[in-house]
């Protein structure tokens, strides 16, 4: 599943692509759906933005198309009529005078108005998303000290969405190894440094990530995540078995954790 930075540089396609003109067209696979598409169209789209793993694609008459990729979900963009050669299946196409953005294979697709996007069953259990500008470091620790995270351990905590969105398990591994941390600690099992380590760390590795282009080449990530420019993010212990630490040069190693690989240094990550 794509994780916060590979979904929010998709956000920034899609809008780039139609923001601000209005649809020629709005057509829904979903037969609960086909009500809107006769009054999007003309409509605008003012922003679409991801919380964590949600894609909102708000318009121009207080609705807001949710989204959610899950496993399969692939937005893309085209221009206007056209349809990639794909084997998947198109679930939403909003098209404006030039371009199209098309959504295929997600199941998780709804219209809510803005004023009851904040009741909607995922996003209300949601934290705050870790791409949030206005997200801090201060906020990070106060969340580590709660006594709904405070006692869980890492490796899971930092998968879950209610702690903060957009998190993953790329991401999990490279937090842990640059804050210095076991994925078996708790945050109660840290000291104010180490808590103040791992609070920067949380912010700086998803929004470094975010600034690549994508992903320097790596195995089993797919390939529309990955780039061969020389900024690209690269994983410093993830999908690292056996290779030497970039810091002390101990052998990385991988563990399954929380359900999910994880890859740490020993020497750098004790405990």
């Amino acid at each position: 599943m794509p994780e916060g930075p590979e979904i929010r540089r998709a956000a920034d396609r899609l809008a780039e692509a139609v923001v601000g003109e209005p649809l020629v067209s709005a057509w829904f696979a979903f037969p609960a759906l086909k009500r809107f598409e006769r009054g999007l169209r003309g409509r605008r789209i003012l922003s679409i933005a991801p919380h964590g793993k949600a894609l909102l694609t708000r318009f121009d008459h207080g609705w807001t198309l949710y989204s959610h990729n899950q496993l399969y979900g692939v937005w893309q963009v085209a221009a206007a009529g056209e349809r990639p050669d794909t084997t998947r299946s198109l679930r939403v196409a909003l098209e404006t005078a030039e371009r199209a953005i098309l959504l295929y294979s997600a199941s998780d697709v709804a219209m809510w108005r803005d004023a009851d996007l904040a009741r909607h069953p995922f996003l209300c259990k949601l934290g705050p998303d870790v791409l949030d500008p206005a997200l801090d470091a201060a906020a990070v620790s106060r969340r580590l000290r709660d006594p709904r995270f405070a006692t869980r351990r890492l490796d899971a905590l930092l998968l879950d969405q209610a702690f903060l969105a957009g998190m993953g398990n790329y991401l999990r591994a490279e937090v842990l190894f640059e804050a210095k941390l076991s994925p078996r600690l708790r945050p109660a099992d840290l000291d104010a440094a180490q808590r103040r380590r791992l609070a920067r760390a949380l912010l700086e590795v998803p929004r470094r990530s975010y600034r690549t282009r994508g992903i320097e080449p790596a195995r089993g990530m797919r390939g529309d995540y990955l780039t061969d420019t020389p900024d690209g993010f690269r994983f410093q212990v993830f999908d690292r078995e056996g290779l030497p630490c970039p810091r002390c040069g101990t052998p990385i190693v991988r563990e399954t954790l929380a359900g999910r690989r994880m890859y740490a240094c020993p020497a750098c990550q004790p405990g």
